[in-house]
């Protein structure tokens, strides 16, 4: 058995998950994901690394089912809930997912699939258990797939072992001394490593609580804090922001218990995008807390942070984590001098497996001594690494999301009005970046709220550009290539 599932048997009568009003122990998750293994397996003694999507809302349901699909041998496909159908359909496709397994809520979005692909649909209702043993899954295997975007346009799937879960996980575990005392309330996308791995894997690794609450709302998030249950909190530059924003509009004895309340928390770490420091700045002031940041990708996890015991300094991440290695290298893959900047490369079991039915790009991202290229700037300066950016104009980090530009791009062009167009990243406070398009229209006038409507008919919500330019021609050099930081300045 898995050792994160194997463990969670110690556990059995602890809650494990939660939504603020309901509480789930380990020995219901352990039942219910033995039941939904064996109906996934059917007559089958092994899914075998089959593909299994699923569309379920944060809690114990989506645990349940991700549980299930690990147990039965199959690969965890989680499909994100916000995303319109034509992003799922890529997903489901790209991974030739044998089934999904869907919540009630989304029949209706899904059902335009129900015959066009090759796929089982499955409510998660209608998952009985049979009678079938469940196979012995071992380390090795393939267990997750997440979706990223990249240089090339469209999202590749990330493919990590449980090997590799499960070295990230022991390795924070350790690093931010989790304990099965600890409650933590997840706010995070369940597609993504962030709220998956650090938080929902870390909190059920240790035997702690792992509280749920599906929509952001800042007066709930300190309705929840005010309860004095919850004492771990993780989540990205942008919702504390707004945290912020919504505690400055309390009143003062409210904002004076709030931030009582936030002292007695154990840990609050800030990470998927760089921390403005005056964020960092105002939450300490409010909280008592100064945000632990680290550094990791979805395809490798974590790999640095800052220490849980220690100083703290705004805009450094850290040290390597255990298990990993990390270097600096130039444009050459030679390694840099302290305080010089460099591309960070990093090696561990932590490191992702492949890029799914990409073998091209999987080579690409490695250097030919089997480093991890992460494409990130950093230099070493005073025994801790400092971020200094993107090596690529085309990833915009937007909220915690790492968004691919050109994806944006090739959606925009295919609208009958642009004749072409080019997408940057512009700085904000709250969300990091914003995404800016800068258009050449041809023919006739464009209505901007018509064109987000139908790009939020092929696009997630947070990939549709905030600010637009209208240009007669886009910038470029003598070799006809878009100079993207020229159009940043334009924008600015």
């Amino acid at each position: 058995m898995l050792p994160l599932i194997q463990r969670a048997d110690s556990f059995r009568d602890r809650t494990a998950i939660s939504d603020g009003a309901t509480d789930f122990t380990y020995a219901e998750l352990l039942s219910r994901s033995e039941a939904i293994a064996r109906a996934l397996l059917g007559d089958e003694e092994d899914l075998r690394e089959a593909r299994v999507a699923f569309l379920v809302s944060p809690g114990f349901d989506y645990v349940a089912v991700q549980w299930g699909i690990w147990r039965a041998g199959g690969i965890a496909v989680p499909l994100c809930v916000k995303h319109p159908l034509p992003s799922l359909q890529y997903v489901i496709e790209d991974t030739t997912a044998r089934s999904v397994v869907y919540g009630p809520e989304f029949r209706e979005r899904l059902e335009p699939l129900f015959g066009p692909i090759d796929t089982d649909f499955v409510a998660i209702d209608d998952l009985a258990g049979g009678a079938q043993e469940l196979p012995e899954v071992t380390r090795d295997r393939r267990a997750m797939i997440l979706y990223t975007s990249g240089t090339t346009g469209r999202p590749k799937g990330v493919v990590t072992t449980h090997a590799n879960l499960e070295a990230s996980i022991r390795t924070l575990v350790e690093a931010w001394e989790w304990s099965e005392d600890d409650r933590i309330l997840n706010i995070l996308p369940l597609h993504h490593v962030h709220g998956i791995v650090n938080v929902l894997c870390c909190a059920l690794w240790s035997g702690a609580c792992c509280e749920f609450m599906p929509q952001f709302d800042a007066g709930e998030v300190f309705e929840r804090f005010g309860t004095g249950r919850i004492n771990v909190f993780m989540a990205v530059p942008t919702i504390y922001f707004k945290l912020i924003t919504h505690y400055r509009q309390l009143p003062v004895e409210d904002q004076r218990e709030l931030s009582r309340k936030l002292r007695a928390f154990r840990l609050m770490v800030s990470g998927s995008a760089a921390l403005p420091v005056s964020v960092l700045e105002t939450w300490r002031e409010i909280s008592g807390h100064t945000l632990l940041e680290r550094y990791g990708m979805t395809e490798m996890g974590m790999a640095i942070s800052n220490p849980y015991n220690g100083a703290r300094r705004p805009g450094f991440i850290g040290q390597p984590l255990r298990g990993v290695t990390v270097r600096l290298v130039d444009e050459n893959e030679q390694e840099v001098p302290e305080g010089e900047p460099g591309e960070i490369q990093v090696k561990g079991e932590n490191v992702f497996l492949e890029y799914w039915n990409r073998p091209a790009a999987t080579a690409e991202a490695f250097s030919p001594d089997g480093w991890f290229r992460t494409g990130d700037i950093a230099a070493w300066e005073d025994g801790a690494y400092r971020i200094l950016g993107r090596n690529s104009v085309d990833i915009i980090k937007s909220g915690g999301y790492k968004i691919s530009a050109l994806e944006i791009e090739e959606v925009l062009r295919q609208h009958p009005a642009i004749g072409e167009c080019a997408v940057v990243g512009i700085p904000d406070e709250e969300w990091g970046e914003i995404i800016g398009a800068s258009l050449i229209v041809e023919g006739r006038q464009l209505d901007l709220q018509e064109l987000n409507d139908w790009l939020r008919e092929r696009l997630p919500g947070y990939k549709v550009p905030r600010r637009y330019l209208f240009q007669d021609e886009l910038p470029r050099n003598v070799m006809g290539k878009v100079t993207k930081q020229e159009l940043k300045q334009l924008f600015a």
